[in-house]
């Protein structure tokens, strides 16, 4: 069975470091916070591009925080994509504000830039792109429209460590950058971990208050804030892990090229990144319209696959309360029923990829080849 996930592969190409790491921890007693989280947070701001990391506890804490970071609250609104995780929801509503859809671009998946402008209204006060599997959103035409408007850009990055667009590491480009450090994601803590980066320092200020408690120091509380501390041990497996990342996104880069490859001329839609754009293959996800009968088919061959996402938000029951329907936003409702994603770990060799290919790719051929396929035979 070739896994749609490695994790044990991962831990054991860095056990020792690991394990070393997480001891320093135990001896010196610094469960939350403290100096691994500190450095950490150092060295994951400037390999953002950023000036200032604030650890949170995950990567929905990172995306509430910066929302009330900026100020917004209820009877505000905050411009989104309905195709994603429902955490990008959850967090502006946690706010007390109110989520918009715009629907995607149907080739990129991510929030299409040229319906941002329709959506906005007296009440908008943020635009939140979502780097969906590991793929910038298009920030140019997005920062154009937040600064014509004076609105704040919230980078929903949880899928996008180390992406770039035009150059710039995602995280970067907006008024602040939200990251999950999900075991799955492609920068995983042992356990949940988020962080916020920002080159602004209000925002870091009071970012990093909210997270413990609202306290400007110890016992005094200028603002009402959360327990959102992010652990001592997550930071020092953090760290160990950023080391490694590079590498790692270039074995995800060195799979998705061997799918690319393999893929090529079977008429299955894969991903598209421009030139300007450095994915990162969070997922690799390709597009069908017999997407239960591929998986059940790619399963009975020996290969995990995974769906993201199988409901738009706003289908979700849920979020019944925001008043959107079906129809509303048909290229996410149509990505919602058509993507599947393929096993995608940097540990994945070429011939797994063959074998992952082969396995799509007779489930793609056309039906008349396939009868002309039969006759020969």
């Amino acid at each position: 069975m070739i896994p749609f996930l490695d994790l044990k592969a991962q831990y054991l190409s860095i056990k020792d470091e690991v394990d070393a790491a997480v001891s320093n921890v135990l001896e010196n007693c610094q469960y939350v916070l403290g100096p691994d989280v500190a450095s950490f947070e150092e060295e994951f701001a400037a390999y953002s591009g950023a000036k200032f990391g604030i650890g949170v506890n995950s990567g929905t804490s990172a995306l509430h925080l910066a929302v009330l970071a900026a100020g917004i609250g209820p009877g505000d609104e905050v411009i989104t994509t309905p195709f994603t995780f429902v955490a990008t929801i959850a967090a502006i509503e946690y706010a007390g504000a109110r989520p918009v859809f715009v629907d995607i671009d149907p080739d990129s998946l991510n929030i299409d830039p040229a319906r941002i402008e329709a959506a906005i209204t007296p009440r908008t006060r943020a635009i939140m792109p979502v780097h969906l599997h590991g793929l910038m959103a298009e920030m140019d035409p997005i920062l154009a429209v937040a600064r014509r408007h004076g609105l704040i850009v919230i980078e929903d990055a949880a899928q996008a460590h180390g992406a770039e667009y035009k150059g710039q590491r995602a995280g970067s480009l907006g008024d602040m950058g939200c990251f999950s450090f999900y075991p799955g994601k492609n920068l995983g803590a042992y356990g949940e971990g988020g962080m916020v980066v920002t080159s602004k320092p209000e925002f870091a200020k009071k970012i990093r208050m909210l997270r413990d408690w609202g306290a400007e120091k110890k016992y005094h509380h200028v603002l009402k804030g959360f327990n959102y501390r992010l652990e001592g041990i997550q930071g020092a497996v953090l760290r160990v892990k950023l080391r490694h990342l590079e590498a790692w996104t270039e074995g995800r880069r060195t799979a998705a090229a061997h799918y690319d490859r393999m893929l090529s001329g079977s008429g299955v839609k894969r991903p598209q990144p421009r030139d300007h754009q450095r994915h990162v293959f969070h997922v690799y996800a390709i597009r069908t319209p017999h997407r239960a009968k591929w998986q059940e088919a790619l399963q009975e061959q020996g290969v995990q696959t995974g769906i993201h996402y199988p409901f738009p938000v706003h289908l979700l029951p849920a979020y019944d309360n925001l008043g959107y329907r079906k129809g509303d936003f048909p290229h996410a409702e149509a990505a919602a029923d058509e993507v599947l994603s393929l096993p995608m770990f940097p540990e994945l060799t070429a011939e797994q990829c063959q074998t992952v290919c082969d396995a799509v790719r007779a489930l793609a051929v056309p039906p008349q080849e396939e009868v002309a396929r039969a006759k020969a035979s």
